[in-house]
């Protein structure tokens, strides 16, 4: 049979306190890293994003060649036709990633903790792997995050939903209007598409951002994480 898959490297932030809550970061494509993403906050925040009694895991993608790139390896976490909204998705890679990421999540839930004390997002590419994941195989988890995101319009994310009956993880999704790699209409559209299919959504939009992060943003972000993962108290 075939190898299991070796796991994926990650970068860590630990907890000051007791651990009992887990997130996971995803970055975006173009030759990103877990520690490159990490880094990239940390430079915006002057600091690490750090919590009491979260930790932050950032994972790397594993190299694999990447259309868009003329299929030049890259640190993806699945290929696409093109980047377009319009187009049908790469699902063989999305669901073959899908595994490797739930094998992360099992991870934290052999460390003890719970399903839904463990987030899920990311960065463009990030956002959209983390919404396959949570949406499709994880209805569980504490809440999905996107910044710079979107679904493709035929999304099997969508195809799942119409078929669900359980409750689904809050979505908070943040988007720059002047984005040129991933249009913000494509944001507001997988946004509209999810709220239409029973998701509790929200949109955070920020003027004259590009395709990046801001620290207007991973701060709003971290409010939402601390509602999402509050403090348990001691039992």
């Amino acid at each position: 049979g075939m190898a299991a898959p070796a796991a994926l490297q990650r970068s860590v932030v630990s907890p000051a306190g007791r651990h009992t809550a887990s997130l996971i970061f995803l970055h975006g494509s173009g030759g990103d890293t877990g520690q490159g993403a990490r880094a990239w906050i940390k430079q915006i925040l002057n600091q690490d994003m750090a919590f009491q009694h979260i930790k932050v895991i950032y994972p790397t993608a594993p190299a694999r060649p990447y259309t868009p790139m003329k299929g030049a390896f890259s640190t993806v976490w699945f290929d696409r036709y093109k980047i377009s909204n319009d187009c049908p998705e790469h699902i063989e890679s999305i669901d073959s990633m899908c595994h490797g990421l739930t094998d992360l999540i099992n991870d934290e839930i052999k460390n003890g903790i719970a399903k839904n004390r463990i987030l899920i997002g990311g960065f463009s590419m990030g956002g959209g792997m983390a919404m396959h994941l949570a949406y499709r195989f994880h209805q569980d988890l504490a809440g999905v995050f996107a910044l710079s995101s979107f679904l493709n319009k035929d999304s099997a994310v969508y195809q799942a939903l119409k078929r669900n009956e359980s409750v689904l993880p809050e979505l908070f999704q943040c988007h720059g209007t002047a984005d040129e790699l991933v249009l913000y209409s494509w944001g507001e559209e997988t946004n509209k598409m999810l709220k239409s299919l029973g998701v509790s959504a929200s949109l955070h939009t920020f003027p004259n951002l590009n395709h990046e992060l801001n620290r207007t943003e991973i701060e709003k972000l971290k409010s939402w994480i601390e509602k999402k993962l509050p403090v348990e108290a001691a039992t």
